[in-house]
């Protein structure tokens, strides 16, 4: 029998841990819900729907970024998209959302960040609105932005992120496949103790419910007890909010952002975030008194959007009914759920402000626990 050198077979092993902890859930064998994904398991499966990061990394210190989501491809101010804000706790800034609210539409890319850069968001956000073609009698841009506060492994005081990031995170923006874990608005997050960040999940509806694809894109930085496919993880590992002195600040936030193809108005959107919400719950949040957690909800169905400039005095629109809306319901608690344990299962340990380390989910440990529970075979 050939024997394997020994730096060889240790090669191995920390390719195989490597593995573990760069893997997607479904990729594990972890499967949430009944509901088919599409095809990138993405919330670029909406089509037309990009995303774009800028990640800064830089010293001891520096651990942030921006992430992008852009609805459609063409000028959003100009095609407006129907959406809605649902606020599960609002200890955040989530600037925009009361025009959203309002008006029940979007006009720009919906932008995440870190707490103490939402301003400078907000100002490149109007720079490349004021700067597209078409745009040039514009005096009025409402910027949509969202943060965490990542503060723990990122010197958040020093407002490291600057306008150039933010453009170039939007300009970036492609279909496909969306890195996930360290990278953009979730470079220096946590949740539930372990490394958060960016993460992403579809689901497709068969076409007897209508056949609508609905995408979710979320920034994890919050606290709770972890539940994984209803697997108590975090109570089998002894590490959750409150379980011990580092941890026993469950505050932070999460942002979600929920894409579909399906012709919605505000009010079905808003429902939809609601429900987006549910997902959160699902994997064991617990929406503490100081965390900031919202759901931005849109529809890219063309037939739904609202110009600039409306020709004539009514608007005609076809929009699903509400008897039709439960699939789509459904759809979006279980991309939210997925989304969230991606955003854990892509992540990896990070040492950054003031020396301050969080380590990834040990999926050496989690994938017994998944086992023991029947979650995986």
């Amino acid at each position: 029998m050939m024997r394997i050198p020994a730096f060889l077979f240790l090669l191995l092993i920390l390719c195989v841990t490597n593995s573990f902890s760069q893997q997607r859930a479904r990729d594990l064998g972890v499967k949430i819900g009944v509901l088919p994904t599409g095809a990138q398991n993405a919330i670029t499966d909406v089509e037309g729907v990009k995303v774009g990061h800028t990640t800064l990394v830089a010293g001891n210190s520096v651990r942030t970024g921006v992430t992008a989501i852009l609805p459609h491809p063409g000028n959003i101010f100009q095609q407006k998209v129907p959406a809605a804000v649902f606020v599960g706790n609002g200890f955040g800034k989530l600037a925009g959302s009361t025009q959203v609210q309002e008006l029940g539409n979007l006009e720009t890319p919906v932008i995440l960040t870190n707490t103490l850069n939402v301003a400078t968001a907000m100002e490149a956000v109007i720079e490349y609105s004021l700067g597209l073609p078409g745009n040039e009698e514009v005096y009025s841009v409402n910027a949509v932005v969202g943060e965490t506060n990542d503060g723990y492994l990122n010197d958040i005081r020093g407002r490291h992120v600057q306008k150039k990031d933010v453009i170039t995170a939007i300009q970036k923006a492609e279909g496909g496949p969306v890195a996930e874990g360290n990278v953009g608005a979730g470079t220096g997050t946590v949740a539930f103790g372990y490394k958060g960040g960016i993460g992403t999940s579809s689901r497709k509806l068969p076409e007897n419910l209508g056949g609508y694809t609905i995408g979710v894109l979320v920034q994890t930085n919050f606290g709770g007890v972890l539940e994984i496919a209803g697997a108590p993880v975090g109570k089998e590992l002894g590490k959750f909010s409150f379980s011990n002195e580092l941890f026993n600040n469950a505050d932070g936030s999460c942002m979600i952002v929920v894409a579909t193809n399906a012709p919605l108005d505000s009010r079905n959107l808003e429902r939809l975030a609601k429900r987006a919400f549910l997902g959160l719950a699902k994997t064991g949040g617990i929406v503490s008194n100081g965390s900031g957690d919202y759901v931005i909800a849109f529809s890219t169905a063309e037939g739904v959007r609202t110009p600039y400039k409306v020709d004539g005095k009514l608007l005609k629109q076809e929009v699903v009914p509400n008897d039709l809306m439960s699939p789509l319901f459904m759809a979006a608690i279980e991309a939210t759920e997925e989304a969230i344990l991606n955003s854990l299962f892509m992540a990896e340990s990070t040492t950054g402000f003031k020396g301050r380390t969080i380590e990834a989910l040990p999926m050496d440990k989690v994938l017994p626990i998944l086992r023991e529970y029947g979650v995986l075979e």
